[in-house]
């Protein structure tokens, strides 16, 4: 399966101008309280959509959210103008997560995924989700994803749900592009064995169907 970015575009419409990002970013490093707010709005739902399918639990995602701005606001200094914002963002985040996902493999009982609540999506998303049958089908999903190691879930949740490039997401996991590929390739090839080579294909091109209960 080919990797590619067609649907980035539709994904990072929804964001501020990079021009006026820069310029809300150069203010927060001022001590402006109200530009990083700004920052939060503008980021807090796809990061909060991105913990959310890494933990998989609504109030520890909350919580890492918070951690994850609370951290950005203090190290917004070492922010480089040469990343995405939401790289430099998610790097922080996945660090985060990487840490709670750790101390959770140590404990017994998984999430229980049709409890959870994610982000808001659209009412025919909320129809085919209500449905008994999407219920199975999106728990089915999650227990697969959950297969993967995290460096491989991530790469799949930035790759196919936020449309980041494998240089952005190699930023995001510290590695090379290639190695982002080496994962993203084991992890299609791990979901397609678990799920079929149909669902996996179709739950993977959906790229920008951010629904985090169905998805």
């Amino acid at each position: 399966m080919r990797m590619h970015d067609k649907n980035s575009r539709t994904i990072r419409k929804r964001c501020m101008p990079r021009t006026d990002e820069l310029k809300v970013i150069a203010r927060a490093k001022r001590g402006n309280a109200d530009a990083f707010r700004e920052l939060v709005d503008a980021y807090k739902d796809r990061l909060f959509a991105f913990i959310w399918r890494m933990v998989r639990n609504h109030h520890e995602a909350e919580d890492v959210c918070q951690i994850a701005f609370v951290k950005a606001y203090e190290s917004l200094h070492n922010y480089s103008e040469n990343y995405a914002f939401s790289t430099w963002l998610f790097t922080i985040a996945y660090r985060v997560c990487l840490n709670r996902l750790r101390k959770k493999r140590a404990l017994s009982g998984e999430t229980d995924f049709s409890r959870v609540d994610g982000p808001a999506e659209s009412d025919a998303a909320v129809t085919v989700a209500n449905s008994e049958e999407a219920q199975v089908l999106r728990k089915r999903i999650w227990d697969a994803v959950d297969q993967l190691t995290p460096p491989q879930r991530t790469a799949v949740l930035l790759f196919y749900r936020e449309g980041k490039s494998c240089q952005e997401i190699g930023v995001v996991l510290g590695i090379p592009a290639v190695t982002v590929k080496s994962h993203l390739h084991r992890a299609r090839a791990k979901l397609k064995t678990l799920l079929g080579e149909q669902q996996a294909q179709d739950w993977l091109a959906v790229r920008d169907l951010r629904d985090s209960r169905l998805a």
